[in-house]
């Protein structure tokens, strides 16, 4: 059975930074692709950013040149750094992998909370 687990999110006034993780755990041979979505309330699920397993990157335009995603292939672990944080980026922040364990397959963790208040 293969877990992820996201950590890192809070309350942040606007202009502020956060940094969120997410660490993958179980049994895994390999994992592909990692990512972030969100969530706001009342709203669908969005994608915010992707990283593949050579390390290239793909970025909403929403958070193009605010947010860096990228990851630690040895703890099994992506980042999202987060900064110039806007009211809207308020969301429940979830991250999904590509995991090869019995079989390849994408698994999602449960949520952190981000929110931008004043």
């Amino acid at each position: 059975q293969v877990q992820l687990v996201e950590s890192g999110g809070g309350l942040v006034q606007p202009g502020g930074s956060l940094r969120l993780s997410c660490v993958a755990s179980g049994t895994i041979f390999s994992i592909g692709a990692m990512g972030w979505y969100r969530q706001a309330p009342g709203k669908r699920r969005e994608y915010v950013a992707t990283i593949a397993a050579g390390g290239v990157t793909d970025y909403a335009d929403s958070v193009k040149g605010r947010f860096t995603i990228s990851r630690d292939n040895v703890v099994n672990t992506v980042y999202l750094q987060m900064s110039s944080l806007k009211l809207e980026d308020t969301a429940v922040y979830y991250c999904n992998a590509d995991v090869l364990s019995s079989r390849w397959a994408y698994y999602w963790g449960r949520g952190t909370q981000v929110t931008v208040s004043s």
